[in-house]
């Protein structure tokens, strides 16, 4: 079966994952990326061995030999890159968070739905080693019925300044790395149905940098008497943590990201991270071998190069972005007003999801 060829737009931190995670894929080729900054697209490909680099993503749509795209995007821009890639035929992976918008969110599913293309959301947190085992002991019984699932991701603030301007953003840290935490207990579940949002936010270290929440936490409860916790900030100090525990009725797990495969480190300059670039690096942290694989991007890619190849069904698709993004805004709705959101749920519309919580 000759190779998935595979154009990435955006050339920023995520992008510079896409790109490594591609590498140990056999059976895709990345033979263009795309980044208005002039010179970057040049340089990204000189760096990673790609054969071209467009100032214009649409000239990268415009190679026929592309058969899908990564979205390396800001969040403003993935709705109109992802109804562009399909009108060219191209088959789409979507950064997370799938848009800011519902309305967004839409136009990107039914764009795809009409050009007959995949639209897959790239939720790497349903790849990440230690958290598919532990999605495999719930599934094998080893816990008994799980009804709790806890997951959070800290770190000291994003890995790009945009994220600091909800404008371009549509929110904090809930947005930004809120959605991992809704999806993988989402994705352990089932993905059964919402029964309410409950949710509480804030800027509590960061007041002179965003409007953006840095550190929030939000309980979700499904269908089946199942609750999830997810709890995300920018302002813890220290490093980068991502956890998760699930309880059962006979058992429980707990899956530490990063901890358990690194190398304890104490530097008085600090360094850098195959993935996490956010906060400092200075004092104490838990440095990782082979990063970007403990993370699951490789196994990511590759499971959506065998969708394209049609061996494989999506695990997630644009229609679980969209619903992730639904819990977001029912999220920012629950800590503006400060109650519970019950579902059936349909948010007012707003330009960006913090709206909500900033009551606009």
């Amino acid at each position: 079966m000759s190779k998935v060829k595979v154009g990435i737009i955006g050339t920023g931190f995520v992008g510079d994952i896409h790109a490594a995670a591609f590498k140990t894929v056999p059976d895709a080729e990345v033979i263009a990326v795309a980044s208005p900054t002039p010179g970057k697209a040049k340089a990204f490909a000189r760096d990673h061995g790609i054969a071209n680099g467009f100032e214009d993503y649409r000239q990268l749509l415009a190679m026929k030999d592309i058969q899908m795209v990564t979205l390396c995007l800001p969040n403003y821009l993935h709705c109109q890159a992802a109804v562009d890639a399909a009108k060219a035929g191209k088959h789409v992976v979507c950064e997370k968070p799938l848009c800011r918008t519902l309305q967004e969110a839409d136009r990107m599913i039914a764009a795809c739905g009409e050009a007959d293309v995949l639209l897959m959301y790239a939720e790497e947190l349903c790849f990440a080693p230690k958290y598919v085992r532990a999605k495999k002991l719930v599934d094998e019984g080893a816990v008994g019925r799980a009804f709790l699932v806890k997951q959070s991701e800290e770190h000291f603030g994003p890995h790009s300044s945009w994220f600091w301007d909800v404008d371009k953003s549509g929110g904090g840290v809930l947005l930004d790395m809120g959605c991992h935490s809704i999806e993988y207990a989402r994705w352990v579940f089932g993905k059964p149905g919402v029964r309410s949002v409950f949710a509480n936010m804030g800027v509590r270290v960061h007041t002179g940098k965003t409007r953006g929440e840095d550190h929030s936490l939000c309980i979700v409860e499904y269908e089946g008497n199942r609750v999830a916790l997810a709890e995300n900030s920018w302002a813890k100090t220290g490093g980068v943590d991502d956890k998760c525990e699930i309880y059962g009725s006979a058992g429980f797990t707990r899956a530490d990201l990063l901890r358990g495969s690194s190398l304890l480190t104490y530097s008085e300059s600090g360094y850098g991270y195959a993935v996490e670039k956010a906060g400092t690096t200075k004092g104490y942290t838990f440095t990782m071998f082979e990063e970007i694989w403990n993370y699951g991007f490789p196994q990511e890619m590759a499971h959506f190069v065998r969708c394209v190849q049609g061996l494989e069904k999506p695990v997630e698709t644009g229609e679980d972005g969209r619903e992730v993004l639904k819990i977001i805004l029912a999220a920012y709705e629950s800590a503006g007003t400060g109650r519970r959101i019950e579902w059936p749920y349909e948010p007012r519309q707003v330009d960006k999801p913090i709206d909500l919580w900033l009551r606009k």
